[in-house]
């Protein structure tokens, strides 16, 4: 790099941390050019230069960066920087030396000085934690970084990574959101103000086509049912009572008539919910029944001379519970058990009116407010019963089973059970949008609570005369970093969820589709709820204001765990489906299925037993994929052995079916979580796998053996007890684990940067405001 000037020395430091510590928007460096141009010190030449390198579609390039750390190393090799000046003081200092004898710039001036520290603040780098990363790299006397190999990456470029498929729709939805028409204000809490401002919300949405966006071109859509799950995952960003009623409108009744509808319903009705001209509801939970569907008490009794439907709520406890949209609505989609000629064809799904136009309960429909709840009070949630309505027998959602003209009831599908699957089953886009949005949730806030440590700071360090920035506290990483990793790991299982659900969207059968997005839906807002409490906590009393988000993250997405069916009994449902394809495959393979498992069984035990894993402590060993993908991969296996061995046993016994489910239901829930986990390391591997060699890969792997090593350490007392690993290896993991906590900690803001959150959707004040400055 050519000798530089006095003039571009001055504002160096700042340059290079501005570019080398954040991820600086078009808009920013605009602003920082325009100060820039106004600094009258600065020759044509200087400003020329400057230009270039804030220029945002000009990103520094290696060798430019070396050059930048080369001339301030050599410029600073004889000076004392124990004194740790701001970066803008530092600058200056640079700026004297070079000038030499043929100084003709008061760079004491109080103009000079001041236009540095505007742009110093115009670059957001005036905190502890960018002034401590730079001296470690440019002090000769300290730790020097070797610039040519360290791990930054391009935030924007894992971003593109992270987003996958829909990286375009995702960025159109957000920039959508970030307009002003979607504020909600921070002082409105009356919920039917709220809930009108947030129906005028979802009608702007509608009226972007983005409610109607997977029904068919001719009705209004995009004809791209597994685009809305990017939709529903954008809209995660921003408020997620906006997020819900979307879902609840589009997702929810808008699926149920997709679906589970034929072409009458579509023509009729689908065009209508993509515009919101038709508002509708979902009525499936009961009160007395909640996650057991198939036991519903609500009926709809055939009457052959009519031509008609009679819903009726039999008991009280036969209620629709929770029922989104219930107080806007003019439709609901009722779940009810179809009585037909005196037979139960068991759970259908039919459209009863429970409005007029003029907003007035029709006859025979009971709705109650459920009122204020812990969250998410701008979805109009109420309860719903119904006495003897009448309704015609078109509104039967009659794609998998309904009545001919001579009054009998059909079905493709023969087998009552199958049929009942079928029918959820074709529902399963709820669970994955769910997931998605949790993981979003839990996004959010790992963005607020590290940007936070990055500049929250607290008691001296034993170097330092200045209080220690809390993110480079080990403990602090330790709170954080992993969940990071986890929520990067979600994010490509998730995705590859959404491949599996556009590639099934449709068909009968998709059963794995379904017990996978119920795995993940359980993982994911399990994950969602555990990281908001302890990014609340991580942010101490700032955390717990309303004003810094997360107390409503908190409250919003506390339900996650709960919608689309108790993430327990998923866990159940996930578990149940690995014996049921466990027993297919012994039904189907015959003698070869049989030496299959025996061969299995055998590689397990050689594994368990085999002392190398066991005992290998070498750190190489520790991070190689043959390992981590073995170690997920024998924990599921030898978790599906036992427990069906168990249940097996149990048979023999002449147990009764319900009371060995009973008995081995805690068993149940770790298979599930087992494999779970082994499909999110395994999406991930792929992905990764997958990408072209960069600095980007190298993020991403450093974050998936994080996400291994977190979830191993999580699930020691299972390894130790089950001889995988001995106790020696078991230390030198969590070793091994926090250098990479390490690893993380110089580039932690820009891992949070790549979830992609534009600034206006993350309104933490706790982020913005200077919690340094003087009164």
């Amino acid at each position: 790099m050519n000798k530089l000037s006095p003039g571009i020395i001055s504002v160096l430091p700042l340059i290079y941390i501005g570019w080398s510590d954040s991820v600086l928007s078009p808009t920013e460096m605009t602003q920082i050019d325009n100060r820039i141009q106004l600094m009258d010190f600065l020759t044509n030449d200087d400003k020329k230069q400057l230009s270039v390198w804030v220029n945002p579609k000009n990103t520094p390039s290696e060798e430019t960066f070396k050059g930048w750390i080369n001339a301030m190393v050599e410029i600073t090799s004889d000076m004392d920087l124990t004194a740790r000046q701001d970066l803008a003081t530092l600058g200056i200092e640079l700026a004297k030396k070079t000038s030499g004898q043929k100084n003709n710039i008061d760079w004491d001036s109080a103009k000079v000085v001041s236009s540095i520290k505007n742009l110093e603040k115009a670059l957001g780098v005036d905190n502890q934690s960018t002034k401590f990363s730079f001296y470690q790299k440019i002090d000769p006397k300290g730790t020097k970084v070797d610039i040519e190999n360290s791990e930054r990456f391009n935030a924007e470029k894992v971003q593109e990574i992270l987003d996958g498929k829909y990286f375009t729709l995702k960025n159109f939805t957000k920039n959508l959101i970030s307009d002003t028409v979607f504020d909600v204000p921070n002082d409105l809490v009356e919920k039917d103000e709220l809930r009108l401002l947030i129906k005028k919300q979802c009608k702007a949405l509608a009226d972007q086509g983005l409610g109607a966006y997977g029904f068919p071109t001719e009705l209004g859509g995009n004809n791209m049912p597994a685009a809305t799950t990017a939709i529903f995952e954008a809209l995660s960003m921003g408020n997620l009572s906006l997020l819900i009623k979307f879902g609840v409108q589009f997702g929810l009744f808008g699926g149920a008539v997709y679906q589970l509808g034929t072409a009458y319903h579509h023509q009729t009705y689908l065009e209508a919910t993509g515009k919101m001209d038709l508002l509708g509801c979902f009525a499936m939970t009961e009160t007395g029944h909640g996650s057991n569907v198939k036991d519903l008490e609500t009926t709809a009794t055939y009457n052959h001379d009519t031509k008609k439907l009679t819903i009726n709520s039999p008991t009280y406890s036969a209620g629709k519970e929770y029922i989104g949209n219930a107080m806007h609505s003019t439709m609901a989609a009722v779940f009810v058990q179809l009585i037909v000629n005196g037979e139960n064809h068991g759970i259908h799904a039919v459209l009863v009116p429970i409005r007029s136009n003029n907003n007035e309960l029709l006859e025979g429909v009971t709705i109650k407010d459920c009122g204020y709840k812990m969250g998410l009070n701008g979805v109009d949630n109420g309860r719903i019963w119904f006495n003897n309505v009448e309704v015609p027998i078109k509104n039967l959602l009659n794609k998998y089973g309904g009545v001919n003209d001579a009054g009998l009831y059909e079905s493709s599908i023969e087998k009552p059970s199958k049929r009942f699957f079928t029918m959820l089953g074709a529902l399963v886009g709820g669970r994955v949008s769910v997931a998605m949005g949790a993981n979003m949730g839990a996004k959010k806030a790992l963005v607020i609570a590290t940007k936070y440590a990055l500049k929250r700071k607290q008691f001296p360090s034993v170097h330092e005369t200045e209080e220690t920035i809390i993110l480079d506290y080990p403990t602090h990483q330790e709170r954080l970093f992993p969940l990071i990793a986890k929520s990067y790991a979600l994010t490509f299982a998730l995705e590859s969820l959404r491949e599996k659900f556009e590639k099934g969207y449709g068909l009968p059968d998709q059963r794995d589709v379904e017990s996978l997005a119920a795995g993940l839906k359980s993982y994911a807002s399990w994950h969602a709820t555990n990281t908001i409490q302890e990014a609340r906590e991580a942010c101490g009393g700032k955390g717990y204001l309303a004003e810094n988000e997360i107390p409503g993250l908190k409250a919003d997405t506390d339900i996650f765990t709960t919608f689309e069916g108790d993430n327990t009994v998923l866990m159940q449902l996930v578990a149940k489906a690995m014996l049921t394809e466990f027993k297919q495959e012994f039904h189907d393979g015959g003698y070869l299925a049989i030496a299959r498992y025996v061969y299995k069984r055998v590689a397990t035990k050689i594994t368990e037993n085999n002392p190398i894993v066991a005992r290998n402590t070498n750190a190489e060993h520790i991070l190689s994929h043959d390992f981590l993908e073995s170690t997920f991969a024998y924990r599921e296996q030898k978790l599906l052995f036992s427990v069906s061995d168990r249940m097996q046993n149990f048979m023999k016994m002449k147990v009764n079916a319900n009371e060995i489910f009973l008995r081995v239901q805690t068993h149940l829930i770790l298979l599930a979580k087992a494999h779970i986990e082994n499909y999110i390391y395994c999406e991930f591997a792929k992905k990764i796998h997958e990408t072209p060699d960069s600095k980007e890969k190298d993020a991403l792997k450093l974050m998936l053996k994080t996400f291994a090593l977190n979830a191993i350490l999580e699930d020691k007392g299972w390894f130790l007890e089950n001889d995988y690993i001995s106790g020696e290896k078991s230390k030198s993991i969590r070793k091994v684990y926090y250098s990479l906590l390490k690893r993380i900690r110089p580039n932690a803001d820009q891992f949070v940067n790549a979830f992609g959150f534009p600034k206006v959707l993350i309104k933490a004040s706790i982020i913005e405001e200077n919690i340094f400055a003087s009164l």
